[in-house]
């Protein structure tokens, strides 16, 4: 037989796939079992031929790595000017400069001090009038003379037209010389908390104000009256200098003031971050003893009448720092207060007590005084 395997014009056929292993679809239709030949127990099977094509090999595509991620996009804020407070929040100063802004700032409040002490000059009769008169209204319950001594020649001087002025104007000018402390301390501030001004320097005077008018018209006066009359049937006839009845009353007037001030000191406290209502409510029992004991050294008088007459607008005052501070936080976590609610209790509470004032001046014959205890029959 001729060999064709190397006869380059018969092309050699290619490989279907029943020589390398693989079956046709044409070829699974019938029963094909690759011993049924050989056992006889199968009839062979003409396969049709089909039309063979190539197989083209795949080439994998290549493996790449995936992208990480795009970052998130910062959170959009609701305020605009939070977006600059790190770059133009706060002004940058050297201490030269601070030390300049200090002296002009305190040269400004002296200025509006002064011009209140001028102001003051002029009613300087009505102010001693003022200034002694819980002095005289306890003498004269006591059935004493009403008139104050004076041991030195210089103390009605140095007392009616220096000391009662000053301390005149000091109330006058509070508010003036507290924006000159805000203006002084805005400049390391961010804009969100320069926005604070208003309630600051209102909230501030309002209540060294309101802290001196109580020490007048509640405590100095029932704490005066006390200690005048403790001599009193014991062979001791009180005669009062000038110079100590003055420093008594700035002492008292001033230290209740300044203690007036504890709503705001909380609140700074919780603005830079060093308290927070939690924190203050969590401990409020140490608070309240640090309270009384503050109360005793101002009070004038070591009776516990006097000492709760004190104690308590403090206490009160500290609770209300409290709730300026849980409204700082709320502020911060974006939270809205219910003051409707509130608003209703008080409503209701003022209701209550207005009922309670009117049966006693109409019913039990009771009558209003302007002063301490304000209720009398």
């Amino acid at each position: 037989m001729p060999d064709h395997t190397n006869d380059p014009q018969e092309p050699r056929p290619e490989l279907d796939p029943e020589h390398d292993g693989r079956l046709t679809p044409a070829s699974t239709s019938g029963n094909l079992d690759p011993y049924a030949k050989e056992d006889g127990l199968a009839e062979e099977v003409t396969a049709v031929p089909a039309e063979i094509t190539p197989v083209t090999a795949v080439t994998p595509a290549p493996v790449t790595a995936a992208a990480p991620p795009a970052p998130p996009a910062p959170p959009k804020t609701a305020d605009p000017d939070e977006d600059d407070e790190e770059d133009d929040g706060m002004l940058r100063m050297s201490f030269l400069e601070h030390l300049e802004e200090l002296r002009f700032r305190l040269i400004r409040a002296l200025m509006g001090l002064g011009v209140a002490f001028g102001v003051c000059l002029f009613y300087t009769d009505k102010l001693w009038d003022a200034v002694r008169e819980p002095a005289a209204s306890a003498l004269k319950q006591l059935g004493l003379p009403e008139d104050l001594a004076q041991i030195t020649p210089i103390e009605g001087f140095s007392i009616i037209w220096v000391k009662i002025p000053v301390i005149c104007a000091l109330f006058i000018a509070s508010p003036w010389i507290l924006y000159q402390v805000w203006a002084f301390i805005a400049p390391g501030l961010y804009k969100k908390e320069r926005r604070l001004a208003t309630p600051f320097i209102f909230t501030t005077a309002g209540l060294f104000i309101a802290g001196g008018a109580f020490a007048y018209f509640v405590a100095f006066r029932f704490g005066l009256a006390f200690l005048l009359g403790i001599g009193v049937g014991h062979g001791v006839k009180p005669v009062v200098s000038i110079t100590e009845y003055t420093d008594l009353f700035v002492n008292v007037i001033l230290g209740v003031a300044l203690v007036f001030e504890l709503p705001v000191l909380i609140f700074f406290l919780t603005l830079l971050r060093i308290a927070s209502p939690r924190f203050l409510l969590a401990h409020s029992r140490y608070a309240i003893l640090i309270i009384v004991i503050l109360a005793a050294v101002i009070t004038p008088t070591p009776d516990a009448v006097n000492l709760t007459i004190f104690a308590a607008p403090m206490i009160l005052l500290y609770f209300a720092g409290v709730f300026a501070s849980h409204l700082l936080v709320l502020s911060r976590e974006g939270k809205k207060f219910p003051w409707h609610r509130v608003l209703y209790g008080v409503l209701v509470l003022a209701a209550i007590i207005g009922g309670l004032l009117w049966l006693a001046l109409t019913k039990y014959g009771y009558h209003w005084l302007w002063k301490w205890p304000f209720l009398m029959k």
